[in-house]
C-alpha cells in the first residue's frame, strides 16, 4: 500500500509541530523517520495513523483518501515503544485482541482467530510462549508479541514508534535484523520513528531526516551518508569533526593551525577559495607525531577507547579555536603500531572532507591524495 502525504501541518497551541510537508512512500517500502526529540517525527507518524488530526493537507493510502477517516477505518497496525501489552491477558489473548474487538460482520470465527494467532506466533518464533503473561517475557519477546498483535488484523500499513528504544544494544540489533527479514518476506509498507542513526541506516529503504517540524533530506541510506545536503544532516549523522578556517596563501587557517587547500580548490580560485567549515568524519584522518606538508593540526590526546574493531581517540585542540572534543577512529593495527599515549601531542591530516562556505547551504566534497601527505 503506497502512502501519499501532501502539505501536512500541525500546531499545538502556538507551537508549530509540523510545517507543511509532503512525502511519497512507495508500496512495500520501509521508511525511517530520523531526527532529534521535537523534530516532529512522532507527530507525523500519529497523523498517518489517525491518532492525531492534521491542520492542513491530506493523506492517501493507495487510491483511498484517509485524511478524515477514524483510526479504526484506516487498517493501520501500530507498535508502541512501551509495547502496550495487556498484563492480565496471555500472549495468545494479546495477539487475538484486535481480531476479537472487530465489528461482528468483520470478525473472523473463533476457529479462524485461533489459527491466525497460532500462525503469527510461529512467524515471530514465540509459539511456545502462547500461555504466558507479559510479565514473564523479556523485552525482546514483548516487542515481538506487540508486532504480532499489530499484524493480526492484516493492516495495509505498519507504523512503529521507537520500537526498539527500550531494549539493550544486543537485543536491539537482533530484532532489527529480524524485522527487516520479516518485512522483506511479507512485503508490507512500514514507517518507523527513531533517533538512532545506525538503526535508520540499517533498516530503511529510504531515510527521512527531520528537524523543527520539516524535512531536511530524503535519501537511501548509502546516499544519505555519502552526500548529506546540509550542516544539520551532517551534524545529526554524527562522528564529524568541524574545522573553522579562513583562507590565506592557499590554506585554511585557524590561529596556529592550518590545512592546505586541495589542488581541485586551488584550480577553482574564483568559486571555491572561501572561508568556511570543513566537516571531517572520524575515520577520514591520518594521525602522526609531527605536522605534515598537508596540515598542521595539533591536538592533545585525552582519552583512548577501544570500540569493537577500532580504537577511538578523543583529542582537544592546541593553539587553535574549537569548542569540541575531536574524535578519531583508527584500526587496532594502526594504533598499536604508533604506540599513542594519553597526554601526547598528535597531528592529524584529513583524507577527505565536506566544505561548507559561510554563504552556502550545500557542501562541496574535497579529497586530498594520500601520496601528498
Amino acid at each position: 500500500m503506497s502512502i501519499l502525504i501532501e502539505n501536512i501541518s500541525k500546531k499545538f497551541g502556538h507551537f508549530q509541530a509540523l510545517s507543511p510537508l509532503s512525502l511519497d512512500i512507495n508500496e512495500g517500502e520501509m521508511i525511517g523517520l530520523l531526527g532529534p526529540s521535537g523534530s516532529g517525527k512522532t507527530t507525523l507518524l500519529r497523523i498517518i495513523a489517525g491518532l492525531e488530526g492534521a491542520d492542513t493537507g491530506r493523506i492517501q493510502f493507495g487510491d483511498r483518501d484517509v485524511t478524515n477517516l477514524h483510526v479504526r477505518d484506516r487498517r493501520v497496525g501500530f507498535v508502541f515503544q512501551n509495547y502496550a501489552l495487556f498484563r492480565h491477558m496471555t500472549v495468545a489473548d494479546n495477539v487475538a485482541f484486535g481480531l476479537e474487538v472487530l465489528p461482528r460482520k468483520e470478525r473472523p470465527s473463533a476457529t479462524e482467530i485461533q489459527k491466525r494467532v497460532q500462525h503469527l506466533l510461529e512467524m515471530v518464533q514465540l509459539e511456545h510462549l502462547a500461555s504466558r503473561f507479559p510479565s514473564q517475557l523479556s523485552g525482546g519477546q514483548k516487542q515481538r508479541i506487540a508486532l504480532a498483535r499489530a499484524l493480526a488484523t492484516q493492516p495495509e500499513v505498519l507504523l512503529l514508534d521507537e520500537p526498539f528504544g527500550a531494549l539493550d544494544a544486543k537485543v536491539r540489533k537482533e530484532l532489527r535484523r529480524w524485522l527487516r527479514g520479516l518485512h522483506d518476506e511479507l512485503g508490507f509498507t512500514s514507517v518507523f520513528v527513531t533517533h538512532d542513526q545506525e538503526e535508520a541506516l540499517e533498516l530503511s529503504d529510504r531515510v527521512v531526516v527531520m528537524s523543527n517540524g520539516h524535512i531536511e533530506q530524503i535519501d537511501q541510506p548509502g546516499a544519505l551518508y555519502a552526500s548529506p545536503n546540509s550542516r544539520f544532516v551532517f551534524d545529526f549523522l554524527g562522528n564529524a569533526n568541524v574545522f573553522e578556517g579562513k583562507v590565506a596563501n592557499g590554506k585554511w587557517h585557524n590561529q596556529q593551525a592550518s590545512i592546505v587547500l586541495p589542488h581541485s580548490v586551488i584550480e577553482q580560485e574564483s568559486t571555491e577559495q572561501k572561508d568556511g567549515q570543513l566537516y571531517i568524519r572520524s575515520h577520514e584522518f591520518f594521525v602522526s607525531k609531527e605536522p605534515t606538508a598537508q596540515a598542521n593540526l595539533p591536538l592533545r590526546l585525552i582519552a583512548i577507547n577501544p570500540i569493537g574493531a577500532e580504537v577511538r581517540l578523543e583529542l582537544t585542540p592546541i593553539d587553535w579555536q574549537s569548542n569540541d572534543v575531536w574524535e578519531i577512529d583508527l584500526p587496532h593495527k594502526a594504533f598499536d603500531k604508533n604506540c599513542f599515549e594519553k597526554g601526547q601531542t598528535l597531528y592529524v591530516s584529513p583524507k577527505a572532507a565536506y566544505f561548507f562556505a559561510h554563504d552556502a547551504q550545500q557542501p562541496v566534497l574535497l579529497n586530498w591524495e594520500a601520496s601528498k601527505v
